[in-house]
């Protein structure tokens, strides 16, 4: 007799011990806040989602030789509304496989109820639009489900909201 394993059903418990209160700031002196909301398919809060991003520092660079005092990783869980906030720096273009560059992105992965597995998702920025032609992973994704990657420019802070399902449904890759 088989039976779902914990690794297979992912939550509600993830957030006990997974949640770290202040590692929604990657660095000592930031210059990018990343604000959003995780949503469900009715549009409706998603109060119990864990997300988890990480990226290169501006120089395109991981951890293991970032930026001084630059962790390159973030948790944290979202609040009732289902809102989360990052403060960051603004990342820099990192190599491709393929040989080419990649557009600068934040990597995010989303844990929540009901969520088997996780989702991995990309978010990129307004003002690299230029290089975003040239990136081989947003290439791959059709270009009228491309804006569900873009951050969107607002006073003082990027906003980027997770939609699990629906229309707006935000595009997840299989890693």
């Amino acid at each position: 007799m088989s039976a779902l394993t914990p690794s297979q059903t992912v939550g509600p418990y993830f957030r006990i011990g997974l949640d770290w209160p202040d590692a929604w700031r990657l660095c000592p002196v930031c210059d990018l806040s990343l604000r959003g909301r995780v949503l469900d398919g009715d549009g409706a809060p998603v109060p119990d989602a864990l997300l988890e991003i990480w990226q290169a520092d501006a120089d395109g660079r991981y951890h293991a030789e970032a930026t001084q005092g630059f962790r390159g990783l973030g948790r944290r869980g979202v609040d009732a509304d289902g809102g989360f906030r990052f403060e960051t720096i603004k990342p820099g273009r990192v190599p491709a496989p393929d040989g080419g560059w990649q557009a600068p992105h934040i990597n995010l992965l989303v844990m929540a109820r009901g969520l088997l597995q996780h989702l991995y998702t990309r978010v990129y920025f307004p003002a690299d639009a230029a290089l975003h032609d040239a990136d081989a992973v947003l290439a791959c994704v059709p270009a009228a489900r491309r804006q569900t990657l873009l951050a969107r420019a607002h006073a003082g802070h990027f906003e980027f909201d997770i939609h699990l399902q629906g229309e707006h449904e935000t595009v997840f890759f299989a890693l």
